[in-house]
């Protein structure tokens, strides 16, 4: 089905699995809102990536955490007239051993929530009256994608507050999916590892070579995912061809989850 003439918006698209998302949805003809809070030259080269494909792109600063940069970055669409998908990729987190309860602060949770569970709530809400309309000319449902984690579902990952921002976004998507019908559909992504920068900058290089190694070793396919290999999964639940797919949380993982 074609994408040819879409609008999305991917939220913390200067780098990673935003970045890579933007870029396989421009190749596929959707023209794109490029987001960032704080990595302005790395957001205009992710838009400079998206324009040699052909599309059209724009640039907007905002953090999704404060409810009024979410109708910034959707005010950007507004002159197409409607907005096709929205990626809600941005996210945050501290890392803390998870037996270590003093290293997690209430300011710590109340970031990391407001980041990873409010700033998609925030951006949902924003972008529902041009999201409906997209549905109104297409006559099929407009697509939110959620970033979440397998964090979510297990209870792992970089601490426990992420963990449990990541599990209330897999909820809240069940929620919406159900509010939103017919006009809008609500899916989640749960990747497992991913081999980006984020690892590094939490752990050092030492530290997240240790990670990708741990978990080459140990998951069924033997695999590190690439931040390619998971906007794939995020551009088809973004895409017509997963039009019937709405209220979903899928785990993409190299198989970690049969680990037990």
């Amino acid at each position: 089905m074609s994408t040819k003439g879409l609008c999305a918006i991917v939220t913390g698209s200067a780098s990673g699995l935003g970045a890579a998302t933007a870029l396989l949805l421009a190749r596929a003809g959707m023209r794109i809102v490029v987001n960032y809070s704080n990595s302005k030259t790395e957001a205009e080269q992710t838009a400079d990536l998206c324009a040699k494909e052909g599309a059209e792109v724009v640039v907007v600063q905002g953090d999704v955490s404060r409810d009024e940069d979410c109708r910034k970055i959707v005010a950007a669409a507004a002159p197409w007239g409607r907005l096709d998908v929205v990626v809600n990729n941005a996210g945050t987190t501290k890392h803390v051993p998870h037996d270590q309860l003093d290293g997690l602060s209430a300011e710590d949770f109340q970031r990391i929530f407001a980041v990873n569970t409010i700033g998609p709530f925030q951006m949902i809400r924003a972008a529902r009256p041009l999201l409906e309309a997209a549905a109104k000319q297409t006559a099929r449902a407009s697509a939110v994608v959620n970033v979440s984690s397998v964090a979510g579902i297990s209870g792992v990952g970089s601490s426990v507050a992420y963990a449990a921002s990541k599990g209330a976004l897999n909820t809240m998507t069940l929620s919406l999916s159900r509010a939103l019908a017919p006009s809008i559909r609500v899916n989640t992504v749960c990747p497992g590892y991913i081999d980006t920068p984020w690892f590094t900058k939490g752990r050092g290089e030492a530290g997240a070579k240790q990670v990708r190694d741990a978990v080459v070793s140990r998951v069924p396919l033997r695999a590190a995912s690439s931040a390619e290999d998971i906007a794939q999964l995020v551009a088809f639940l973004a895409s017509p061809a997963s039009g019937h797919m709405t209220g979903e949380v899928v785990r993409m993982d190299a198989g970690m989850h049969l680990l037990g």
